[in-house]
């Protein structure tokens, strides 16, 4: 999750989100999310892996209720607005960290290339199925950037427990939006109808993230996390932060309607 100071992944959401609305501007709304390849881990807590029906024979393609659309709009605004953060809170931890401890270069940038490859992912998605990316975008900036430049004066160990409580919300978060999805692949199995490839493939993709996520959070605890001074106070303000974060683009759609209708 630490930033290099080329400008390839100083990534801009508006300025993609044009380039890939382009992309995708012949293609329809899909009701499901994008295929992908990536393998993903199998977690005890989690059904059967999701399989690929042999046949289509028979069976019935549902599109979303809307429910289900509403929470798959949702969750992907807030899956693009964390990323964003993190790439910005590692942009601001860099310059310290890498002056103070150069030696630690190869896997700061390892773990920031991994969460700007997150980013892209969530960005090429909402493109695809049309979802607006957070109107906030001004705020998560400067507090992402002021919780990295924070952290990283802070030292080391400073840095590395601010990666842990964020890794340790973000992991709890996609844990819940893959039992969700798991879910709606039962369901539908249950049923008789289709499951997408686009939908298994959102689910091995959140997968991935996941677990790169939570790879993160133990990189953070073996680089001496739970070192940092005062570390329950800083945690504990920190994971307040990024629940209050991964709140507030669930309700963001609401909050806009009303200020749009109180403007009208």
């Amino acid at each position: 999750m630490m930033a290099t100071t080329t400008t390839r992944t100083r990534l801009t959401p508006l300025a993609f989100q044009l380039r890939a609305r382009h992309v995708f501007s012949t293609s329809p709304r899909s009701s499901n999310a994008t295929p992908v390849t990536h393998p993903a881990k199998a977690e005890s807590f989690e059904p059967q892996a999701v399989k690929q029906p042999t046949s289509t024979q028979g069976a019935r393609r549902k599109p979303l209720t809307p429910t289900q659309q509403q929470f798959l709009d949702s969750a992907l605004r807030v899956n693009h607005a964390g990323e964003l953060a993190a790439t910005l809170i590692y942009t601001a931890q860099a310059p310290p960290i890498y002056k103070s401890h150069p030696h630690l270069r190869p896997l700061m940038k390892h773990m920031y290339d991994q969460e700007a490859g997150h980013f892209k992912t969530f960005n090429h998605l909402l493109a695809k199925h049309r979802i607006r990316p957070t109107v906030l975008y001004p705020l998560w900036q400067a507090a992402a950037t002021t919780l990295g430049w924070a952290t990283g004066a802070m030292g080391r160990e400073a840095a590395m427990a601010c990666t842990e409580a964020v890794e340790t919300e973000i992991g709890d978060h996609y844990n819940q939006q893959v039992k969700v999805l798991l879910g709606w692949v039962e369901t539908m199995e249950a049923k008789g109808e289709v499951v997408g490839e686009e939908l298994t493939g959102l689910v091995k993709e959140i997968r991935r993230i996941r677990d790169e996520e939570l790879e993160h959070l133990d990189t953070a605890v073996e680089n001496d996390a739970k070192m940092a001074q005062p570390y329950e106070v800083l945690t504990g303000v920190i994971r307040a932060g990024c629940r209050g974060a991964i709140w507030i683009p669930i309700v963001e759609p609401e909050i806009v309607e009303s200020a749009l209708h109180a403007i009208r």
